[in-house]
């Protein structure tokens, strides 16, 4: 009976016991909760193909998206101080730093390339949602003022893509320090005469749009993200009222004025190549021709009609606008 044992029931164990399936394969969309595919989860950017919803992307696959053939360099950015309140609530800040920098891959919250789109070379800082919400501290202002900086060298425009949830309450006075520094990284890049564009993502709130989210030359929103400074609870509550439907969503602030368009993902580079070009060349595309009145003698141009010579010093003829209506003469 060694045989059954050894040979035959495992053999049978294995046709019938269920596979293990990687988790990975699968993903729920939070808004309709419909199963994707992670293959066309990828070819469509993360973006729900039944609904439409526009899930987090991440730093890497945002860069790779915006730039030329997705290359580009990382900028290394200069290091900061670590834990300078020596912060503690549940559990030391230190502790949650090392923890968001294991579960992210990287130092910060913010992420600087330097790059190419459509042949021109662009500097983009990308935020990092998953490292502690994306919430600005030190390492992100200076983050900042560093790539605001290598934009004037390169004299490159400035693409910044917040997803953040505002101040990291951890560096108390020192995070909000973040929101004058980070304005007057905007004011180097505008003074030397360059473009800075703001791709607004979900979410985008507290300290970061009370700052240098929403003081680009060119707002961009990606569709149906969150957008403002308090939540939406913490409003509601204030003033007693209930919000309307789709209150701090990019369509709702397009509606009313506060972004200048809403653009879905996969059209983002697109849009961005486009608005660059308009910006960094803004003369005609074709050669300007002078439209100048008829003289004496020739036929009168479209919006002009002769008229009699008036009696005055200067003499000569004069050409007026042709009046609009019926000609002389009729009933």
């Amino acid at each position: 009976m060694n045989w059954l044992n050894n040979y035959v029931r495992p053999k049978i164990r294995a046709l019938v016991a269920p596979r293990e399936v990687p988790e990975n394969l699968w993903h729920k969309c939070p808004s309709c909760e419909a199963m994707i595919f992670h293959r066309e989860l990828e070819e469509n950017l993360h973006v729900c193909q039944h609904c439409g919803f526009h899930m987090r992307l991440d730093p890497d696959k945002r860069l790779g998206i915006l730039f030329d053939n997705s290359e580009y360099q990382i900028v290394e950015l200069p290091k900061t101080l670590v834990d300078p309140l020596k912060f503690r609530d549940t559990k030391r800040y230190a502790d949650r730093l090392k923890e968001a920098q294991a579960k992210a891959q990287r130092a910060d919250a913010i992420v600087v390339a330097f790059g190419k789109m459509a042949g021109m070379d662009v500097v983009i800082a990308a935020f990092d949602f998953r490292f502690m919400g994306g919430s600005m501290g030190i390492g992100v202002g200076e983050g900042l003022l560093s790539a605001a900086r290598l934009a004037v060298l390169q004299e490159a425009p400035l693409i910044v893509v917040p997803a953040s949830g505002g101040a990291r309450m951890q560096e108390g006075i020192l995070s909000l320090m973040q929101m004058p520094r980070t304005v007057i990284a905007v004011e180097m890049v505008k003074e030397a005469g360059l473009p800075y564009i703001v791709v607004l993502t979900d979410p985008t709130t507290g300290g970061v749009t009370a700052s240098f989210a929403m003081l680009g030359d060119i707002q961009i929103a990606e569709q149906g993200a969150q957008i403002g400074f308090a939540g939406a609870r913490v409003i509601e509550d204030t003033i007693r009222e209930t919000l309307p439907e789709g209150f701090q969503r990019s369509e709702y602030l397009l509606e009313h004025g506060m972004v200048d368009m809403v653009v879905h993902r996969k059209n983002l580079r697109n849009t961005l190549v486009r608005v660059l070009h308009l910006l960094r060349h803004p003369g005609p595309s074709a050669e300007v021709v002078v439209l100048t009145p008829p003289q004496s003698g020739e036929v009168p141009k479209l919006g002009y009609a002769p008229v009699a010579p008036k009696s005055d010093k200067a003499g000569g003829d004069t050409l007026t606008p042709a009046a609009p209506g019926p000609q002389a003469g009729g009933d």
